[in-house]
C-alpha cells in the first residue's frame, strides 16, 4: 500500500506490527506513544517542512551576561531543586569511534566524562551534600563503556541505577509500504537512535521523572556530554526559575560555521517560538535558512525545563511531547545503497519549545558553546583557543572575543581520530589563529604556532614537517 492511500483513520491497523515490535523489544509504552505520533504524521503524508513563510525570525532575546548571579545560600537552595542531564547516547562514528564520544581525551588525559565528573563534584562540595542531581542518557551502545570508565575514575558518583537514563531505540519504516523494516541476516539494522527529542519519553517511561519529582527535584538542566561549555550556571537557573516558564533554550549567534545548523524562529500562526532545522527547510528556503544575519540565533541544544510542567504536558497529550518529526530517508543496510529504503523518524529535544507555552529562549556567549562534531573541533577544543577554567569548564579563550577558529582540515586524511592524531601528534597554538586550512598530508611537531589566516597545500605524498616556530599566511608544497 503506498503512503498516499493510507488515512490516519487506520493508523491503528497500521500501527500494531511496530507496537507488537516494540513491545516485544521491552520499551516503555511512554516510548510506543512517542513513536506512534511521529509514525502518524509519516502516514498522514506531513512531511515536517517549516517554509519561510510561515515563520519570523527571533528577536531581543534576555542576555545571560546581563543576569546577576543570585546569593550563596539561594543558589544552595536551586541547586538541591535541580538535576543535570547529560546527553551521552552518541558513538561518534563520524569520527571513526567504536566508543562512546565523551571518553574521548580532551585535554592531556582527561576526557569529556572526566571532566563532566569533576565539575559535578565540584559543584557537590560547593553544597555540601549529593546535590545537584546528574544523570547521564546512554544508548545501548555507550552503556557499558561509560559505566565501566565512571566506575573505575569517579566511583563516588554511584552506579548507574543513580545516574543512568537509558534511551530508547524505534523501528525503521520501509519507504514502500510503511511497514516495519526487516533485515533477517541483521536483525540491529531494524533499528535506529530516534533522536534526542526521546529524552522525554526516557524520562517518564523509565520512572525517572516520577522519582526526581518526589525527591523534591523540579528543575533539569539538559546538554550534550562533547559541550563541555555547558556548566551549571546559577544566574541562569536563577532566571529560569523566576521566570516561570516551562521550558528555555540557551541560544547564541550564528556564525559562517553554524549556518546549517538549527535555529530558533517564531511562528506566525501562533507567536510561539520553534527550532527549525536544515531537515525541515524546503531547499527553496535554503538561502534564509543560512542568512545569519537574519536567522541569528543557533540553537546550543542547553535546555532548561520545568518537570512538572514536563509532567503536566505529558497528561494533557496522552503520554506524549507532540514534537515535529524529523524524517531521515536511508536505505535499511546504511553501508548497502543497494538495500531496501526506508524512513528513520528523529526528533530534537529543542524542538519542544513549540510544545509548551510560554515556552522562552535566553542568548548566551560562546563560553557556553564548544561542541566537537568533527576532528576540526577537536583540534581547536584541544588547543588554546580553548582554556580550562578552575571549575573544570572548558571555554573560548577571551581574548578570541567569542569567534572560534575556522579550521578545514583534510577530510581525506583527518576525518577520523586516528588520521588526526598522525598528522596532529602534537597540538598547535591557535590563540591567535583566524583560520587554519589543510590540504594534504602534515606532521605537526611541538611548540608549532598558527597565526592569522594560515594555509598549508601539500600536492606530494610526503607530510609536511611543520617545526616549532610562527606560521602564518600559505604555504604550498608540490
Amino acid at each position: 500500500m503506498s503512503q498516499t492511500s493510507r488515512t490516519p483513520e487506520n493508523i491503528e491497523t497500521s500501527f500494531a506490527p511496530f507496537r507488537q515490535k516494540m513491545e516485544a523489544e521491552g520499551l516503555s509504552e511512554s516510548a510506543i506513544r512517542a513513536f506512534r505520533g511521529s509514525y502518524a504524521a509519516l502516514l498522514a503524508g506531513e512531511t515536517g517542512m517549516i517554509p519561510e513563510d510561515t515563520i519570523s525570525p527571533a528577536r531581543d532575546l534576555p542576555c545571560a551576561d546581563a543576569l546577576t548571579a543570585p546569593a550563596a545560600e539561594r543558589a544552595a537552595a536551586l541547586l538541591k531543586q535541580t538535576v543535570i542531564i547529560k546527553l551521552n547516547g552518541g558513538l561518534g562514528t563520524g569520527m571513526g569511534l567504536e566508543k562512546a564520544k565523551s571518553l574521548l581525551p580532551v585535554r592531556g588525559e582527561d576526557t569529556f566524562l572526566d571532566l563532566i565528573a569533576r565539575q559535578i563534584l565540584l559543584l557537590r562540595s560547593q553544597t555540601g551534600g549529593e546535590v545537584p542531581m546528574f544523570m547521564l542518557m546512554n544508548s545501548f551502545s555507550t552503556s557499558a563503556d561509560t559505566a565501566g570508565h565512571l566506575a573505575k575514575r569517579f566511583p563516588q558518583l554511584g552506579g548507574t541505577e543513580t545516574w543512568e537514563l537509558m534511551q530508547n531505540k524505534v523501528p525503521k519504516v520501509l519507504a514502500s509500504s510503511l511497514e516495519p523494516a526487516t533485515a533477517p541476516g541483521s536483525p540491529d539494522q531494524e533499528w535506529c537512535p530516534p533522536g534526542h527529542g526521546d529524552i522525554y519519553a526516557c524520562l517518564a517511561g523509565s520512572g525517572w521523572l516520577e522519582r526526581l519529582l518526589s525527591n523534591g527535584v523540579r528543575y533539569a538542566f539538559v546538554s550534550n556530554s562533547d559541550n563541555l561549555g555547558a556548566t551549571l550556571d546559577p544566574a541562569i537557573l536563577a532566571w529560569f526559575v523566576e521566570s516561570g516558564m516551562p521550558f528555555a533554550m540557551e541560544v547564541t549567534r550564528r556564525t559562517e560555521s553554524d549556518k546549517k545548523g538549527g535555529h530558533l524562529a517564531v511562528r506566525l500562526s501562533d507567536g510561539r517560538f520553534l527550532l527549525r532545522e536544515s531537515a525541515q527547510c524546503p531547499k527553496a528556503d535554503e538561502g534564509h535558512f543560512q542568512n545569519i544575519d537574519q536567522h541569528r540565533y543557533f540553537n546550543t541544544n542547553n535546555l532548561w525545563i520545568d518537570l512538572q510542567a514536563l509532567k503536566s504536558a505529558l497528561q494533557a497529550n496522552d503520554g506524549l511531547i507532540p514534537l515535529p518529526p524529523i524524517m531521515n530517508k536511508k536505505t535499511v543496510d546504511p553501508r548497502d545503497a543497494t538495500s531496501s529504503a526506508v524512513v528513520q523518524l528523529e526528533t530534537a529535544m529543542g524542538a519542544a519549545i513549540e510544545c509548551f507555552a510560554g515556552a522562552g529562549a535566553i542568548e548566551v556567549s560562546r563560553v557556553r558553546f564548544a561542541p566537537v562534531k568533527t576532528t576540526s573541533d577537536l583540534l581547536a577544543v584541544r588547543s588554546d583557543a580553548y582554556e580550562l577554567t578552575e571549575d573544570f569548564c572548558l571555554r573560548l579563550h577571551p581574548s578570541r572575543n567569542g569567534q572560534p577558529p575556522h579550521l578545514h582540515l583534510d577530510q581525506k586524511l583527518c576525518k577520523l581520530v586516528d588520521g588526526l592524531e598522525h598528522n596532529f601528534p602534537h597540538t598547535p597554538s591557535l590563540l591567535h589563529c583566524r583560520s587554519l586550512l589543510v590540504h594534504g598530508p602534515v606532521e605537526c611537531g611541538a611548540g608549532v604556532v598558527f597565526k592569522g589566516d594560515a594555509v598549508i597545500h601539500n600536492h606530494t605524498h610526503a607530510a609536511v614537517k611543520l617545526k616549532a616556530g610562527v606560521h602564518e599566511g600559505p604555504i604550498s608544497i608540490g
